[in-house]
């Protein structure tokens, strides 16, 4: 639905891959639903969900003392506004101006909602039924870290990722089978590989290194090791799981 709502933000163009300084960037639905999941993760903390729990100010209605155009707007979700207790945030300009899109589609009467996460439960699931901490563990070599993926991932990338996480695989993160021609079968994530020989980590986080020649069978997998989590969370938990991961921007 690509420009489904014409909100005519404008986005220096280096943020946009070919686009002109001052293009216009139209934003669709997902673009706007992530918009709404990056004000619940941030601006609602202190704004409050409608956008009016702090005095004078009233985010959803379209109306700004501070700002009249939506690039002044980006800038004072970025930078701050200095002097008061609005802080800068580590959002890009494409992220601030989905919350942007978000405010101004509200203003104008379009019905945008996304199920709300609630931080403590997200990091209760992580902790616990989730078992994401088992393997994503600040020393650990056989998954990446999460420490910082609140900045490297936006809200609907985290959703995905826990829902099909073999829909984009990291690729510094790709796992192997190999098969000696002894019959020893060894999976584990690829290091590197070179014409002739092929080194991985196995689960025990142990180093392997073979010879090409010595193996009858190598296979780089085409699925992620981490399993989907359809079925086993509820839209809320999913909800409650991504809110607890977009905090975390590498001040763990």
């Amino acid at each position: 639905m690509k420009a489904t709502l014409s909100l005519g933000l404008t986005i220096l163009g280096t943020m946009l891959v070919a686009a002109p300084a001052g293009a216009q960037h139209g934003y669709t639905r997902a673009e706007v639903e992530n918009g709404a999941r990056l004000f619940q993760a941030s601006c609602a903390t202190c704004h409050g969900p409608k956008g009016d729990a702090v005095r004078g100010v009233a985010l959803l209605s379209g109306q700004y003392k501070r700002a009249t155009s939506d690039e002044q707007l980006v800038n004072i979700i970025i930078e701050g506004i200095p002097g008061t207790s609005m802080p800068p945030n580590n959002y890009s300009a494409l992220e601030a101006g989905m919350i942007v899109a978000y405010l101004r589609g509200i203003a104008a009467g379009d019905n945008v909602t996304v199920t709300a996460g609630d931080l403590a439960r997200g990091k209760a699931l992580f902790e616990g039924k989730g078992k994401c901490a088992t393997c994503h563990r600040p020393e650990s070599r056989t998954a990446p870290s999460l420490a910082d993926v609140g900045v490297l991932r936006r809200p609907l990338e985290l959703e995905q990722s826990i829902l099909d996480p073999s829909a984009e695989l990291h690729p510094e993160y790709r796992y192997v089978r190999v098969v000696t021609k002894s019959g020893a079968v060894v999976t584990g994530r690829l290091l590197n590989q070179s014409t002739f020989s092929v080194q991985i980590m196995d689960s025990t986080q142990s180093l392997k290194a073979f010879d090409k020649a010595d193996l009858r069978e190598f296979v780089i997998n085409q699925t992620s090791e981490m399993p989907s989590y359809r079925g086993t969370l509820d839209a809320q938990e999913v909800a409650d799981l991504v809110m607890y991961l977009t905090t975390m921007r590498g001040r763990r």
